[in-house]
């Protein structure tokens, strides 16, 4: 199994480490005043031998995937591995200090006590080394494990949010077609216009579907371009107006919701009355910084257990949901203060 090679911070932490392990070695000496060269050089000798059986340690670890096991066999693994390098630090130190440092003799004898005595400081030593190099190892796969959630949802999200669009502009464009059908025999002058109408409409269409938020105003390009289109068919029977504050042109909206919530009110107010009616797009931020955006429409809003609200409306307040969260309200009723007329009324949170 191939095996990363460490990266600074690992190099930083081993240097930082075992030089202060030599450190605290030469101050305790110093303390007892037994402070002298060949103590100097006993200690780099001690510190750079652990350094390097850790990085070894480090090198099985990673080789044999023992930070992917559980807590038990683990433990087990870490028992021996430290029983086997304590000895094995023990035989290189020693090795040399005799064969290349040579200090002079202090009169006291080298035996299995002391042997044993520092092989336990080293078996010490070396569960810190561990528990530490765990321990961030677990820290940051926790941390990685975290920023892979939050790209899965974002990707998540943004799969949701492109389905979404894509059901509502295919729905957009097949009224536009039925439209022009309808006039291709009786008027093809007005059908060519309408194509004409239609095409720019996709155009914005597909270009407002590669981002999730566009500026109110541009969205209200769309709605002219729709209601132009519209009214080449109703005639007379169709009259709008707009009336938006300057101050919410810059409020950012998902795209189509409008358009959406206009075209809603000719398909299911308007256009079924011989009579047909009128529309009224009003739209302002009050002191809170909330955009409040309404369609009103003549017509009857009575939604059955059989007919229930359709798609696009659903579709746009999943599609709020997603960018918003609860924040952000699409409501579509009545209006109680005035007889045949339906309000779809839009809340959005600025900033």
């Amino acid at each position: 199994m191939s095996v990363p090679a460490p990266n600074r911070s690992y190099w930083y932490c081993q240097a930082t480490g075992w030089t202060l392990y030599a450190t605290f070695n030469l101050v305790v000496f110093s303390a007892l005043g037994r402070f002298s060269v060949d103590v100097l050089l006993i200690s780099l000798t001690i510190a750079l031998t652990l350094l390097g059986l850790t990085h070894a340690l480090r090198y099985h670890i990673r080789a044999r995937g023992w930070a992917q096991l559980a807590p038990l066999p683990l433990l087990g693994r870490l028992l021996v591995a430290n029983l086997l390098l304590s000895v094995l630090s023990q035989v290189i130190v020693w090795a040399l200090i005799y064969w290349l440092i040579r200090p002079a003799p202090t009169g006291q004898p080298y035996g299995w006590g002391q042997f044993i005595g520092y092989a336990l400081n080293v078996n010490i030593l070396l569960w810190l080394w561990e528990g530490f190099y765990f321990g961030w190892h677990y820290l940051s796969r926790s941390r990685q494990a975290e920023v892979d959630k939050w790209k899965l949802t974002a990707a998540v999200r943004e799969a949701e949010m492109r389905t979404l669009k894509a059901q509502i502009n295919p729905h957009f464009m097949f009224n536009g077609l039925n439209n022009i059908r309808a006039l291709v025999m009786e008027d093809p002058a007005r059908a060519r216009a309408m194509i004409t109408h239609l095409s720019d409409l996709l155009r914005y269409s597909i270009q407002l579907n590669s981002t999730e938020q566009v500026p109110l105003a541009r969205e209200l390009e769309i709605v002219e371009h729709y209601l132009q289109l519209e009214a080449m068919q109703l005639e007379e029977r169709l009259t709008y107006s707009l009336d938006v504050d300057p101050a919410a042109l810059s409020v950012l909206i998902p795209p189509m919701t409008v358009q959406l919530l206009v075209e809603n009110a000719i398909k299911h107010g308007l256009a079924p009355r011989p009579e047909g009616g009128s529309i009224k797009l009003t739209a302002q931020l009050n002191d809170s910084n909330t955009l409040h955006l309404n369609v009103r429409n003549t017509g009857r809003f009575a939604p059955t257990p059989d007919q229930p609200q359709g798609v696009g409306l659903r579709n746009a307040r999943e599609r709020l949901a997603l960018l918003f969260g609860p924040a952000a309200h699409l409501h579509l009723a009545n209006d109680p203060h005035c007889p045949n007329t339906v309000v779809a009324h839009l809340q959005l949170p600025v900033g």
